[in-house]
């Protein structure tokens, strides 16, 4: 087995270590409060990618600190819309809404770097808008729309603009340090928001001990953080991007698959055709849009 296969399948591996993660942390959240979860899980990730990269990080300059932190605020602020939307809605849904953001990075791009947008690339937003509608809105109206998926909405612009500044940065950085330095601003931002939004009562400090939540802390702090970004730095060395955004639009659907067999979610026929329009605008944005934008995963 060649190098490039085996990127690939560590790619995959990691995809669908995210994809699961999505209903694993849904069930963590029965037990903590979103910020407590988040906090206590990019700080066990922040250790355990300080011990894996520890090579990287003694090289490191003021420079990669900085980008890597400002890539992490991004970070932060995509994982609580995330979670704060998945605490209230289903995995699948925050799944898809989750990987919609990918159509907006060329967008995003094209506005900051006044870059051409190409039709595919407006065309796949367009699909991805008409999926993300028929998945959250119901056919009796905005009026029963669920709170969590326009919280979850949320996360699309946030984690848009991590993607778009991990490109602009990763050519500049060691891939290693770039990866620590966000993971550990996210930690120190929910950190501080703890106490802060327990202090303002924007949300009740919750953290019950349970072998649940700490197997979900566990597999989300050490599998699909520490040890997929590791893997990532690894495999992407040794495949193409194509073939990393193919595998990186998977990870909903690994997440419908397991909230399935798991929970028993199943997706309304309204649903699952804005499921479908949602990779549709994908697929269109990462294979026909041009230069593959998906540098990196969200979950």
């Amino acid at each position: 087995m060649n190098n490039r296969v085996k990127a690939d399948a560590a790619l995959a591996l990691c995809t669908l270590v995210w994809g699961a993660t999505f209903v694993l942390v849904k069930n963590a959240l029965a037990d903590a409060s979103v910020l407590a979860f988040l906090a206590v899980r990019f700080i066990a990730a922040t250790v355990l990618m300080a011990l894996i990269f520890r090579q990287a990080l003694a090289r490191t300059t003021r420079a990669e600190i900085l980008a890597g932190a400002w890539i992490g605020v991004f970070m932060f602020g995509g994982y609580v819309f995330q979670t704060v939307g998945l605490f209230y809605t289903t995995p699948s849904k925050a799944a898809f809404i989750t990987g919609s953001s990918v159509v907006l990075v060329p967008i995003f791009h094209g506005i900051f770097w006044r870059t051409r947008i190409g039709v595919w690339i407006w065309l796949g937003a367009a699909a991805a808008l008409a999926g993300l509608y028929l998945l959250t809105v119901p056919a009796s109206g905005l009026g029963q729309l669920n709170r969590g998926d326009l919280i979850a909405s949320g996360c699309t612009v946030m984690f848009a603009l991590h993607i778009l500044f991990v490109g602009h940065f990763s050519p500049k950085h060691s891939p290693g340090g770039l990866a620590f330095y966000q993971i550990a601003m996210t930690a120190l931002l929910a950190a501080i928001a703890v106490p802060l939004a327990s202090a303002m009562r924007w949300e009740r400090l919750r953290f019950h001990a349970t072998p649940e939540l700490w197997l979900a802390i566990f597999i989300t702090a050490a599998f699909a953080t520490a040890f997929a970004f590791s893997v990532q730095v690894w495999a992407q060395q040794h495949t193409t991007p194509t073939h990393t955004a193919i595998l990186f639009s998977l990870e909903p659907v690994f997440a419908a698959i397991t909230s399935l067999l798991v929970l028993g979610e199943r997706l309304t026929g309204r649903a699952l055709g804005g499921a479908a329009m949602i990779m549709a605008g994908i697929v269109a944005t990462e294979m026909l849009g041009g230069k593959p934008v998906a540098a990196d995963s969200v979950e």
